[in-house]
């Protein structure tokens, strides 16, 4: 295996992001076997877009990193049961399974199952399809829905076999019984199940639309469950199927640590999700509580300096919190995102600070108190170096810029030209805030 420091160095660089290039290298780094990620594919993707997908997952792979593959075969075996003239029955979201229904699910997922791996080996990658085995299940509701598992157990000696060979582990949606009974197996429950059996580092769930989508088919970047499920939930086009997949994400990260988040991305923005901070998809976590805060006592002060200098890698004076005019302070409950407001001119907000720490980022805290920002703050403008790493972000943002010399001053929600020009010339006549040396 080449040098997987030096490969994913070189990819990361080639993506522009050589502090997060260090910051991956050196998470990843640190995951035990088997848990540097599962990454649940929709059977969909197999039918569609199997030779970009099998290229996304052997990337991965030729990085030395070796991610549990699991998918489903749902269309394909819509499609199969329509051509034996079998009816597709489901309750509650899941396929009633009659003997007749399994007789067709086996060979479709099989052939899911070997599709997949001949395509990793397409691309030089070692794989190995594991189709039995791993799930150990119970009748989920026998009376109702037949054949349909209810996973008791998760025996991860077949995956962590394979694994040791050097070969990706693709594991297939079936379980057996105690007597050996086969069982169909919701993609979903599968998936969560493993998940909590193997706690990995990483959690992808890929499908075609790369994300979950507002209203206006935009992929929603960030969902804190915390303060955003009830509000999602309750929105007129937050439809059935969306309504289910924040359900059964919210029942799997309720199994696992606070910090634990599942990304759900597109074949061809994995590696971004993966490797930047930013991402590329929805990236959905229990999350923290957004603080309000309107003032800085001696310990948070501390806090905040320690955050401010760690994310901006620059020496805050000692004078900056004297005379500070506060509109308000948010900030995430573990101080790894934070946004200082300070009241500006006309009543208009000014940002003068918004910081997050490299993990804040990966977690989608910063999108988070940024969100909070935004209801709190309708209206507000504030100004970035042009040399700012964070500065495309900002612009896309903004509803407005304005560059000049050193400076970006950027505003969302001010419609009036006039007090735009007034928060613009305020914004270019504060004063720094930093020491010229920068932190060791």
């Amino acid at each position: 295996m080449p040098d997987i420091r030096s490969i994913v160095s070189q990819v990361l660089s080639q993506l522009g992001a050589s502090p997060e290039a260090r910051y991956y290298l050196k998470q990843y780094s640190k995951d035990a076997e088997l848990q540097f990620a599962v990454i649940k594919v929709g059977g969909a993707l197999i039918e569609e877009q199997l030779v970009p997908l099998a290229a996304a997952l052997a990337f991965l792979r030729n990085l030395g990193l070796m991610p549990i593959i699991l998918h489903g075969a749902g269309p394909q075996l819509d499609m199969a049961l329509q051509e034996a003239s079998i009816p597709t029955l489901k309750r509650n979201g899941l396929r009633v399974t009659t003997p007749e229904v399994m007789g067709v699910i086996r060979p479709v997922i099989y052939r899911a199952n070997r599709n997949l791996v001949n395509a990793l080996e397409d691309q030089g990658i070692r794989a190995q399809g594991i189709q039995h085995g791993v799930f150990v299940c119970d009748y989920l509701d026998q009376e109702n829905l037949g054949l349909v598992g209810d996973v008791s157990s998760v025996d991860l000696e077949a995956i962590r076999e394979v694994a040791q060979r050097g070969m990706m582990p693709v594991v297939a949606c079936l379980g057996e019984t105690a007597t050996g009974q086969v069982m169909n197996i919701n993609a979903d429950f599968a998936a969560r199940e493993l998940i909590w059996k193997v706690k990995p580092h990483k959690i992808i769930f890929l499908t075609g639309t790369g994300g979950l989508l507002d209203e206006t088919g935009r992929i929603i970047s960030t969902i804190n469950l915390r303060t955003d499920y009830d509000y999602l939930t309750s929105q007129e086009w937050v439809h059935s199927g969306m309504q289910l997949k924040l359900e059964q994400i919210s029942q799997l990260l309720s199994g696992l640590p606070d910090s634990a988040s599942v990304s759900i991305t597109s074949v061809e923005n994995l590696a971004r999700e993966l490797f930047t901070h930013r991402g590329a998809g929805t990236l959905i976590r229990k999350g923290e509580q957004i603080i309000e805060r309107n003032d800085f006592d001696p310990e948070f002060r501390e806090k905040t300096t320690a955050l401010l200098e760690q994310s901006f890698n620059r020496k805050l004076k000692e004078s900056y919190y004297d005379g500070l005019d506060l509109e308000c302070i948010l900030c995430s409950e573990s101080l790894g995102a934070m946004a200082i407001v300070r009241k500006g001119v006309d009543g208009v907000p000014y940002l003068d600070k918004f910081a997050v720490t490299p993990e804040a980022q990966g977690a989608g805290l910063g999108a988070a108190v940024w969100e909070a920002l935004k209801d709190r703050c309708p209206k507000l403008y504030w100004r970035a170096r042009t040399d700012n790493p964070v500065r495309r972000w900002y612009f896309d943002q903004a509803s407005a810029s304005f560059t000049l010399d050193e400076w970006v001053v950027f505003s969302i929600g001010i419609e009036d030209f006039s007090q735009l020009q007034r928060c613009k010339e305020d914004c270019l006549s504060r004063k720094i805030s930093w020491q010229e040396i920068p932190v060791d």
